[in-house]
């Protein structure tokens, strides 16, 4: 299901309820009930469970942003390291280059189509990866540099295998959902008590009043629907963040 749709149902969905739940209630209200006698200590408290609210949300917000932009980083480093290693090479002997290109072929093209999917559904990487990498490592390691050249290029290729290999840790340390289930279960329950509390104000079935429950309970709708979007730092498809392996290799 496309992530706009789930938005967009998601909002709807919040609007139908919202706006039902107020024309029942005021279907059975009473004559005398009258909307201006709200105590004030009621809309106090209302304000300042919006503002709380509010504050936990942004914060939730910045957290899974930060935790995307970290992992993207990440990969993006790797997808780098990996293709200085595959045009350095160039300095090594035919046989040993050749070699070395396509065992980092070799590891990019599993990362992207078998690892990824395990990753995004499971939230760990796998051990097959680690050995396709240690192969890359050892081609450039156990290599013995004919003339000052080739030695010149020898420790640069070195680096650039160890910061994929770090890359690769971080990917592994990124790779489970952001936000624990407390921190979810606390972000859905003040949603619940914050849309709830609008009844408490004694709102009508005019059409000010109605369109302003609708979009109060959309905007949360939205914000809760950008915060699982983002809690999951490569995405909820293989296309998501896979974009610079993809770009520097042809795979």
């Amino acid at each position: 299901m496309s992530e706009w749709l789930v938005l967009t149902l998601a909002m709807a969905a919040a609007c139908v309820v919202v706006l039902t739940i107020t024309v029942l209630r005021n279907r059975r209200a009473g004559e005398k009930d009258d909307p201006s006698e709200t105590p004030d200590v009621i809309e106090y408290m209302t304000m300042m469970v919006g503002v709380v609210y509010a504050i936990v949300l942004g914060l939730a917000i910045a957290g899974v942003w930060e935790a995307r932009n970290s992992a993207q980083d990440g990969v993006r480093a790797e997808a780098q390291a990996l293709h200085e290693v595959s045009e350095r090479v160039q300095a090594y002997a035919p046989a040993e280059r050749d070699r070395t290109r396509e065992d980092v072929n070799a590891y990019v093209s599993y990362v992207v189509h078998k690892e990824w999917p395990v990753m995004l559904k499971r939230g760990e990487i796998t051990d097959r990866s680690e050995q396709l990498l240690a192969k890359v490592r050892e081609d450039v390691t156990s290599y013995v540099p004919r003339n000052d050249h080739e030695a010149q290029s020898y420790q640069p290729l070195l680096d650039q295998v160890g910061a994929a290999d770090a890359a690769r840790s971080a990917r592994a340390q990124n790779a489970d959902d952001t936000m624990p289930g407390v921190v979810w279960f606390g972000l859905i329950a003040g949603a619940l008590v914050a849309v709830g509390l609008i009844f408490t104000l004694q709102i009508r079935r005019s059409p000010r009043e109605l369109l302003l429950a609708g979009l109060y309970s959309a905007l949360i709708a939205f914000l809760l629907f950008l915060i699982w979007d983002f809690n999951t730092p490569f995405g909820h498809e293989v296309a998501d963040a896979s974009e610079p392996f993809t770009r520097l290799f042809a795979i």
